[in-house]
């Protein structure tokens, strides 16, 4: 197989594996307003309750970074939007219509409702973004022969929508969501059982991700290279969203392949 160049780096690998969200997606494309959406849906059927959610709480609790006008600005790469399952995050809007005063099984439901009708505003709109470069450095994977595996705390249905809606779906030959092992990121589940189906060995293996997440579950599961990408360009987020990463590119232009190795 080519030989993963990055910098002065050189990385000995039989396939890739990416993140999908922050990776592949441009994250706040995607998931900025269906959380916004989510948690404004959330409040209002609360107060039609006669309760009340402070507006500035919920999207705290997911680690969504709001402006000065309440749009969705940003997001927390350690926070539970960006590594936590769907249904982390429904439980954790959950517990604040329970500790408002809903039942638990009220608030559940509530919350689930919520998802289902911002879920089809994804539908409706389908406002996804691929990071920029993404398409190059996938071609340049395929002409190559390349394996490359989607793994994603994303569900695996939605994971496989979203990569249809960005026309990249077919680079992939395995998609894996969190629905799919026992343990989530951080663990190393997904990312064995992605090598697996991929027929390749772990030691043999990069991982591409933008939280530390990716990286933990990389080392744990004895990959070649934990490369984290950020396009924040802040420093010292960078450094602390991405402290175990073996390598940290700004762009997927920072990373190309060399001769045949072995």
């Amino acid at each position: 197989m080519p030989e993963l160049r990055i910098g002065t780096g050189r990385y000995k690998v039989d396939g890739i594996l990416l993140d999908k969200d922050g990776t592949l997606l441009d994250f706040m494309s995607l998931w900025g307003n269906w959380s916004l959406g989510i948690i404004k849906r959330f409040a209002t059927a609360l107060e039609l309750r006669g309760l009340s959610l402070p507006r500035e709480l919920a999207p705290s609790l997911w680690g969504l970074i709001q402006d000065s006008r309440g749009q969705a600005a940003d997001y927390d790469r350690n926070g539970p939007l960006a590594m936590g399952t769907l249904d982390d995050l429904l439980a954790l809007l959950a517990w604040q219509g329970y500790t408002q005063g809903l039942s638990w099984a009220e608030a559940r439901e509530l919350a689930h409702a919520c998802r289902v009708s911002a879920d089809e505003m994804l539908e409706r709109e389908r406002p996804v973004l691929t990071i920029p470069g993404v398409v190059g450095f996938l071609e340049q994977c395929r002409k190559l022969r390349v394996p490359l595996a989607v793994v994603t705390a994303d569900e695996t249905e939605a994971a496989e929508r979203h990569l249809e809606w960005l026309g990249i779906r077919d680079y992939f030959a395995v998609v894996l969501g969190t629905d799919k092992a026992q343990r989530g990121k951080p663990f190393p589940d997904l990312a064995l059982l992605a090598c697996s189906e991929l027929g390749i060995a772990p030691s043999r293996t990069a991982v591409i991700g933008d939280t530390n997440g990716d990286m933990i579950m990389a080392k744990a599961a004895g990959a070649a290279a934990a490369i984290g990408i950020d396009t924040s360009g802040d420093a010292v987020l960078m450094s602390r969203n991405l402290q175990d990463a073996d390598v940290i590119v700004h762009s997927y232009e920072e990373m190309g392949f060399g001769g045949m190795e072995r």
